[in-house]
Formats: structure tokens, C-alpha cells, sequence
């Protein structure tokens, strides 16, 4: 007798990750625990004004997400792309898109980006992760703000991403 095997459950975790926050990372280590398979996007958007380009916030990603593979039977992946996210999601075999919530702001945000979304793909469905209370006040804007200002980032973002920031400030 035959089963069938269900397919995965894919998230898509998209943003512009200029940079990759330890809020990120939590938000990622949490969703990949939910799902079969995590993909993460990483948007090119230059209206934007990126710090980083796209091929170093995929490298800082890639390299900061190492750890979090180690002993996973499905690794985590990183995609660039631009576009729709319910586009990338598609094409990525995502199920859900994920997106991590700080305040009620980024709630009300996301909640008109689920109605669009839900328009546009019925079939990709949201899910909402609330930022843990150590990390709700991190944002990329203020992390790329104090580094330009010569403050001390090691505590918002990941230590390759650190590194990788402030030589880019610096040269």
C-alpha cells in the first residue's frame, strides 16, 4: 500500500536585511523550527538606499545562518530577488510568508500587506512571529545609524555582519 508524502511546508522569510539583525536571526531560528523548509528573501530594492548591496546582505546571511544549519535535514536557504514577494514565494514552493512583528505599528503594516497578498495568491498564507522583548527595539535603519556614528553595534547584529558593516563604513 502506497502513502502519500506530504509535501513540505515552505516559509519565505522576505526583507531587505541591510543589515541582518539579531532580531532577524531570532525570527529566522524560531520560523525554521515551524516549517519543513525556510527560505529567506532577500529584496533588492535600490529606493531603499542600501548600505550593502544585495550580493553582501546574501553573503552576511548566508554566513550568519551557518550555525543554524548544522544538523538540519532540510538547511535553511538564501535567495535574492526582486519584485512581488508573493511572486518569490511562489516560486520558492512557499506555503507561508513570514514576517516578525515589533510594535503595533508593524502589526497594522503587515496586516494591509496580508490583504494584498492574500489577494494577489490565496493559496500563500501568513505567519506572524512577535519579536522577543530583547529584540523589539532593534531596528536596521538604527543599527546602520549608529554604526555610521561610530557607536557599538555587537549587541544588534550578528559578528560577521558587524565585521562586514564596519568595513564597509570604515573603507
Amino acid at each position: 500500500m502506497m502513502t502519500d508524502t506530504p509535501a513540505p511546508r515552505t516559509g519565505f522569510y522576505p526583507g531587505t536585511f541591510d543589515p541582518v539583525t539579531s532580531g532577524h536571526m531570532d525570527i529566522i531560528e524560531r520560523a525554521a523550527g515551524l516549517v519543513d523548509r525556510l527560505v529567506i528573501g532577500v529584496a533588492e530594492n535600490r529606493e531603499k538606499h542600501p548600505l550593502l548591496p544585495l550580493e553582501e546582505r546574501l553573503l552576511c546571511l548566508r554566513t550568519d545562518i551557518e550555525p543554524l544549519n548544522i544538523g538540519r535535514a532540510t538547511p535553511i536557504t538564501v535567495v535574492g530577488f526582486t519584485g512581488l514577494v508573493v511572486h518569490a514565494a511562489r516560486t520558492h514552493g512557499a506555503h507561508a510568508i513570514i514576517r516578525g512583528l515589533r510594535a503595533v505599528a508593524d502589526f497594522e503594516y503587515e496586516n494591509q500587506m496580508f490583504g494584498m497578498n492574500q489577494h494577489m495568491a490565496p493559496d500563500i498564507d501568513a505567519l506572524f512571529l512577535m519579536a522577543r522583548e530583547g529584540h523589539q527595539y532593534i531596528s536596521s535603519r538604527l543599527v546602520k545609524e549608529i554604526a555610521r556614528l561610530d557607536g557599538d553595534i555587537s549587541g544588534f547584529v550578528p559578528p560577521f555582519t558587524r565585521r562586514h558593516i564596519l568595513a564597509r563604513l570604515r573603507g
